[in-house]
Formats: C-alpha cells, structure tokens, sequence
C-alpha cells in the first residue's frame, strides 16, 4: 500500500532538496527523521515535515504501524519564483529572486509474512480398494 505526502510553495530552492532527497528512498521512515534531525541544512527541515505528514497519513487514514513504512520515492519539482527588489545607490535596482519547490513523498507498508503453521494434521491418503470380478 502507497502512501502519498505532499507540500507546496516550500521556501528552499529545489536544488538544495534534491540533495537531501537523494538518501532517503529505501530507508525506514523513522531512520529517515533521525537522519534528517542531525543534519544542518534548512532542507532537512522541511523534508522531515512530510515525513511526519506522511506517518499521519498511514495512521489515520489506513492504520497502518508508522515502524513498517518505508520511503519509496522523493520527487522535487520546482515552484514558481518570488521577485522582488533591492534598491541601491543611484536609483538601481538589483533583482532578488526566491525560489519555491514542490515536495512529494511515497511512503510504501511493507508486508511482514508470517510462518502460518496448519492445524491439519496430514492425514495419509488411502488409495481405494480396487474391485476384483469374480466370474
């Protein structure tokens, strides 16, 4: 079962997330946050805010344990740009440019299989007594 987070309009450039998002497809989610937690990048952050997204997800909508996610996929796209202006010496203008990016995050349960061990006991299989015509 998939479980999908999602955040818009993050304040970070979507370059600096990629870099983050590259480690974590294959880890366990709580790895994942105690692995962000100890980083010190600003991305880190809002990466761990749709990890915890995405455990919320899997507990109230399919109750689902938060220890048998995995993260399957990270995908960043970019958002639009936020313009604005510094005004400098001579009446010029420098333009300032922020960047947004989009965040979405597949989280997959995965299965624990149990050994079921039947109850029947294997009974052996009696061939049927074959009739012999007498004539």
């Amino acid at each position: 079962m998939e479980i999908i987070a999602k955040s818009k309009f993050v304040r970070v450039s979507s370059r600096k997330l990629q870099l983050v998002a590259k480690l974590l497809p294959g880890l366990s989610a709580q790895k994942s946050v105690d692995l962000l937690e100890n980083m010190h990048v600003r991305a880190a952050e809002s990466m761990i805010r749709v990890i915890k997204q995405g455990l919320g997800n899997a507990a109230n909508n399919f109750n689902l344990d938060k220890k048998n996610l995995v993260i399957k996929t990270v995908e960043i796209g970019k958002g639009p740009i936020i313009k604005r202006a510094r005004f400098v010496s001579r009446g010029r203008v420098h333009p300032i440019h922020k960047p947004t990016s989009h965040i979405k995050m597949v989280l997959e349960a995965k299965l624990e299989t149990k050994k079921v061990e039947s109850k029947v006991k294997k009974e052996e299989v009696k061939e049927p007594k074959k009739l012999v015509n007498k004539k």
